[in-house]
């Protein structure tokens, strides 16, 4: 039995050595360096106010327009060929005109250029020499499948010293990524190859997600054989632990017997990163749930600038549909909005919604819930609002957990049993985003730097074993 252990990890370790150490090394870099994204703070820079004046249809001849019949969602952003509506729906979206209704989606890439370059001089980027340098589905950094509703991408080099590139949506008419020369750079040395992430791969997401998955369930394998081989093979002579092997096999040995601990719950718990529902819950709504949290509002009921004016500083309106009714509020700032509801009076009109409003909402959700709470800061499994310093409820009924945003009453993550399991069992253990941590960021900064270095020498004793066998 052990000589086909022994013989299983011999194979396996040569095969996956290299994949070891290149995942442990790429995981220092992502720690630091996270994937490109446009951030709620840079995007919602780049907004220009809305000019109330030009809009003179309304939000339900908008949808009407758009042909979405499933509208969940309709933004209001200005541009420089006037305001556009941006009207969302379960799969796709679509751009108006709110002076006529006309499409307002981008083909050519003058407009595209435009849109890049009002976007950029508003954030203070130089974008005197910025040109439209490709149109595309699909490349290195807009692979995830969130922008899938916003293909084709119009992509802006905008000539400045950080080397900034920004994405405009076809579909919608706005950015909705940036990249700079040094994201790109350190994400190749991180994100893409710890993710196995090329683009001919990524761009195929089921093909990927095989790929990936079966990569990672042999590298446990490898590793648990390991483990098991190491153990046994243990010697121990008084206080002092010895290995039974000479050289750079001793130092593989007597490495892994200190790493092992943390190199097996690593490997597992980034082997769980691609279970994508096949052991665990995916923390999304249920058919019903989602149906009764997506029914499409009556948008004719949507509250107009009549009685409800816009603040002249408001950079974005949106309407969406909570609780049975329509509400409309009004980005005035990154962390400030006016949320207004039909009915309710100015004076009583506030920035987010209540525990109070969140609990009826629930009523329709899921039986028996307990009061709302507000997440704490340090909760392992927090998730922040979009909108700065809004507060996110827990709304715990029974064994299900639903997390809710307070700036727009959206669910922003369903915990049950199976999913609170899956975050200890990924979050805590991969990215070490438990409480004690998360309040000691430097502490878990060495952390993972030290375990990953750690790993990353583990790891280079096998490649010289492995390239010594194979010669």
């Amino acid at each position: 039995m052990m000589g086909a252990i022994a013989l299983l990890h011999r194979w396996l370790g040569t095969a996956f050595c290299l994949l070891f150490a290149m995942w442990f090394a790429t995981g220092i870099v992502m720690h630091f360096v996270p994937f490109p994204s446009l951030t709620e703070a840079e995007r919602f820079a780049g907004l220009a106010p809305v000019d109330r004046g030009e809009t003179t249809i309304s939000v339900a001849d908008a949808i009407a327009a758009s042909g979405i019949a499933d509208a969940m969602r309709v933004r209001l952003i200005q541009r420089r060929d006037g305001p556009v509506y941006v009207v969302s729906g379960l799969s796709r979206l679509r751009a108006v005109h709110a002076s006529d209704g006309r499409d307002a989606s981008v083909t050519s890439a003058d407009a595209a250029l435009t849109i890049a370059q009002d976007h950029a001089r508003r954030r203070g980027l130089d974008a005197a020499r910025a040109a439209i340098v490709a149109r595309s589905d699909h490349d290195q950094w807009s692979v995830p499948n969130g922008f899938d509703r916003h293909r084709p991408l119009f992509r802006a080099a905008l000539g400045d010293a950080a080397g900034t590139e920004v994405y405009v949506s076809s579909p919608a008419g706005e950015v909705v990524l940036d990249t700079t020369r040094s994201e790109r750079g350190w994400n190749w040395a991180g994100s893409v190859l710890h993710w196995i992430y090329p683009t001919v791969l990524r761009s195929n997401w089921a093909l990927w997600d095989q790929v990936v998955w079966i990569l990672s369930l042999l590298a446990l394998i490898a590793a648990l054989l390991g483990a098991v081989l190491g153990i046994v093979r243990v010697r121990i002579r008084g206080p002092r632990i010895s290995s039974p092997y000479r050289g750079w096999h001793a130092l593989h040995h007597l490495i892994g017997l200190a790493a092992t601990l943390f190199v097996l719950s690593w490997i597992f718990s980034g082997w769980l990163s691609m279970d994508h529902g096949r052991l665990f819950s995916r923390g999304q709504l249920t058919p019903t749930e989602a149906h009764v949290m997506n029914a499409a509002p009556d948008w004719r009921d949507a509250p107009s600038f009549d009685r409800q004016p816009i603040s002249p500083s408001a950079r974005e309106v949106e309407w969406f549909g909570f609780n049975g009714g329509v509400y409309r509020r009004d980005r005035v700032a990154l962390g400030r909005q006016r949320l207004i509801g039909r009915g309710v009076p100015p004076d009583e009109q506030t920035g987010f919604f209540s525990a109070r409003e969140v609990s009826e909402s629930m009523t329709h959700l899921a039986p028996r819930c307990d009061a709302p709470s507000i997440v704490a800061d340090d909760d392992l499994y927090f998730v922040r609002s979009v909108l700065r310093g809004a507060p996110v409820y827990r709304v715990r009924c029974n064994e299900l957990w639903f997390d809710m945003d307070g700036a727009d009453g959206s669910v922003l993550q369903r915990l049950d049993p199976s999913r609170r399991a899956y975050r200890w069992a990924y979050g805590a253990l991969h990215t070490f985003d438990i409480p004690v941590l998360m309040a000691h960021p430097h502490l878990r900064d060495v952390l993972i730097v030290g375990l990953c270095a750690l790993g990353l020498v583990f790891s280079m004793t096998g490649i010289v074993i492995g390239w010594r066998r194979l010669r």
